[in-house]
């Protein structure tokens, strides 16, 4: 092949979305449902983990799906609506006590595995984005990048970003002055003002470091540093 034609050969999806594959796979071998499980809030400095399981309709997909942190604030918004209105959903909330006495890691995967357990069918296989399987009373299967690559987990993913944003607006409501609305609990420069200003309110999770060290406390081992990913 010349060089001229391997150049207009095309490169790929530069972006390429998650897909219904590893689903549809599933049901020609006689599993389903299946559900796919993410999380949303595990870098913040304040706020709980919120994680979703979510069993799509394979006839009745939204279109549009994807990771959520690829998606705006106004189309994780409708699209949220959409899943709720087609698919069966269930979210879990680990509270920042949780997050303290479980640590990080552990409060993630209690509420994912809560949340599949409170869905309204008991589906035969779980993909969970990550690389840690969770406790369910069926097959598991941990994929990394799992909400860039599989529907069922960027549907999850939607669904526990939306729901736990919202909630962090009600937290902004009820303690004024730290931004919780706009930052969700992220460690941003606004927050960190806010909490030198205020100090530490009780959604804040007291082991994580700059918690800790305003509390005086021992901070946590492991922490995610998700500074500039505000979309997680």
């Amino acid at each position: 092949m010349s060089r001229a034609a391997a150049a207009r050969l095309p490169l790929g999806d530069p972006d390429p979305r998650p897909t219904f594959n590893r689903e549809r796979y599933a049901m020609k071998q006689g599993i389903y449902p299946v559900a796919g499980c993410d999380e949303a809030g595990r870098g913040p400095l304040a706020g709980p983990v919120v994680a979703a399981a979510v069993i799509l309709d394979p006839k009745r997909i939204p279109r549009g799906l994807n990771d959520s942190k690829k998606l705006s604030a106004e189309t994780r918004a409708v699209l949220y609506e959409k899943i709720c209105s087609t698919a069966q959903v269930a979210v879990a909330i680990a509270p920042p006590a949780r997050i303290e006495t479980d640590n990080i890691r552990g409060a993630s995967l209690w509420a994912l595995a809560r949340a599949v357990k409170a869905l309204p069918v008991l589906p035969k296989l779980v993909f969970v984005d990550g690389i840690d399987r969770i406790d369910v009373a069926c097959e598991c299967r941990a994929v990394i990048s799992g909400d860039a690559l599989v529907l069922s987990i960027a549907a999850a993913s939607i669904v526990a970003k939306v729901t736990r944003d919202r909630l962090m607006g009600c937290v902004g409501a009820a303690h004024p002055g730290y931004g919780f609305e706009r930052h969700m609990g992220y460690s941003v420069p606004e927050h960190f003002d806010a909490l030198n200003r205020l100090g530490p309110c009780v959604h804040h999770r007291r082991r994580f470091a700059p918690v800790a060290a305003l509390l005086g406390l021992p901070a946590a081992g492991a922490q995610v540093d998700e500074t500039a990913q505000l979309a997680l």
